[in-house]
């Protein structure tokens, strides 16, 4: 095998994620899954439904919902500034009848950058009892800035799951 075949085979096993910040944590998200970064604009609101989800937007003439991560993290409150962005994202929900695809957003502090990841690098998620749920984690990478959790955004964006976690957000 020749140099320019074994580069390639170590490119191809390599994931791209995009980073993000929600206070002094790092995250990161598939990027493929990202249709695009806007900066924040208050959305419409709407009565009755959990409070991480600060309302909807209109995108590309669709209505699409927005999850506050920090809220839905049960993270400490932040003020919305320059740089609080919403990413949307592509979700994929299994239904009965076979996969449903949806577009959501989701307010976070700030982007970082786009990280390549080799797989081989990527370590398995937390195992914290059955109390804690990190169903919605993929798993976590070293950097030399530190930890990154990556996220799995149809697992933490699946609307069955809303009010399961307004419930603990709330503890």
């Amino acid at each position: 095998m020749d140099k320019r075949q074994s580069a390639q085979q170590s490119a191809d096993n390599n994931l791209q994620f995009l980073t993000f910040w929600l206070g002094d944590e790092s995250y990161g998200l598939d990027i493929l899954r990202v249709r695009e970064i806007r900066g924040w604009n208050k959305p419409r609101e709407i009565p009755n439904v959990p409070r991480y989800i600060k309302g909807v937007i209109d995108f590309r003439g669709g209505i699409v919902p927005i999850v506050d991560l920090r809220v839905r993290f049960a993270l400490p409150k932040a003020d919305y500034d320059r740089e609080t962005v919403v990413i949307i994202v592509s979700v994929e929900l299994e239904k009965a009848g076979g996969a449903e695809h949806h577009t959501m957003g989701m307010v976070v502090d700030r982007v970082a950058d786009v990280m390549d990841v080799a797989e081989k690098d990527i370590k398995a998620r937390p195992q914290l009892g059955s109390k804690l749920d990190t169903r919605y984690l993929t798993g976590v990478v070293n950097r030399n800035e530190g930890m990154v959790v990556l996220i799995d955004v149809d697992k933490l964006l699946d609307p069955e799951t809303f009010t399961q976690m307004e419930s603990w957000s709330k503890e």
